[in-house]
């Protein structure tokens, strides 16, 4: 019954998602274009803080990584928009695999504060490296192309930003179902236990972290197929905070968490737009309510009782 529910929710889902392009205006396109980026950089911490309990701080380092990749390609050589994800993914992965390796030895508030001081290092590299970030003044981003048809506007964007969040969905719950989602899982719970039953702790910490990267990379190419401009001020910590809060507030180690935190604070954070001196203290306060008052956050205890398998946590 369940199994059969949760096909009729996602088959009525994408249906919604398919239509909508002919029956709203432009704005919403580009809100739900900017929610399915939000749902994968939402995964991305998801494996790396819900799945392997490695609480990082430099997602929005990665998500930079892949807007500025892509977007330079896409500037200088027009290759088909594929491309520049997947190296905007990889170069983000690459990166995510030496953080990892020098994390190794940083657990609880040192990991956390190492992640953030790669984050702020980065952001600054964003802000400086004028020649090729544009610098305070930000970099404009030529319109993507897939074999010479440009993605102009957000409704061009949509297929093709709807099927990469699906497939990044996809692959999220093949991950937790399989025996490398049990790994993870086991390295979060004990790590002595883990290697007892032959669990290289080591590998699957530096994997997740590089999994982490590579979709938040791959989340910065997504970016890239709607948006023209990019800041390097929106890649800051407050981007951290904010995704780390849709995971949170969502349900630790709960797909279905990730995807409604991602949804409800992705909306949120388009109403508080014009208010971003009061942003980071917003998502601060609801951050903490929660982690004292509901650490399981609301959409895995929904995801749970509606016996959701995958959905709730592992």
């Amino acid at each position: 019954m369940n199994t059969r529910l949760l096909i009729s929710i996602g088959i009525a889902a994408v249906l919604g998602l398919v239509a909508l392009p002919f029956f709203t205006t432009g704005y919403v396109i580009y809100l739900v274009n900017l929610l399915l980026v939000f749902i994968v950089l939402s995964l991305g911490m998801h494996l790396v803080i819900g799945e392997t309990g490695q609480f990082a701080l430099s997602h929005a380092a990665f998500y930079g990584v892949g807007i500025y990749t892509a977007g330079l390609l896409n500037n200088a050589f027009h290759p088909p928009f594929i491309l520049s994800i997947l190296l905007g993914g990889t170069l983000a992965a690459l990166l995510g695999i030496v953080i990892g390796w020098l994390a190794l030895r940083m657990r609880d508030i040192y990991l956390a504060l190492a992640t953030f001081a790669f984050g702020e290092a980065m952001q600054w590299v964003f802000l400086n490296w004028d020649a090729v970030t544009g610098g305070p003044n930000g970099l404009r981003l030529s319109p993507a192309q897939i074999f010479g048809f440009q993605l102009v506007s957000d409704k061009h964007a949509f297929a093709f930003v709807l099927v990469l969040g699906l497939a990044f969905l996809w692959l999220t719950v093949r991950i937790s179902r399989s025996q490398l989602g049990s790994a993870f899982r086991a390295a979060r719970e004990s790590e002595t236990a883990a290697v007892a039953v032959g669990i290289n702790v080591r590998g699957i910490k530096v994997l997740a972290f590089a999994l982490s990267a590579f979709y938040a990379g791959a989340a910065g190419g997504m970016y890239t197929l709607f948006a023209s401009f990019i800041h390097p001020e929106s890649l800051g910590f407050q981007t951290t905070i904010l995704v780390l809060t849709m995971v949170v507030v969502g349900g630790m180690g709960s797909v279905a968490g990730a995807i409604g935190g991602a949804i409800v604070f992705g909306l949120l954070s388009e109403l508080l737009r014009q208010t971003l001196s009061f942003q980071e203290i917003i998502y601060g306060a609801i951050l903490m309510l929660f982690m004292m008052y509901a650490p399981k956050g609301i959409f895995a205890t929904l995801g749970g009782r509606l016996g959701l398998k995958g959905f709730s946590r592992g």
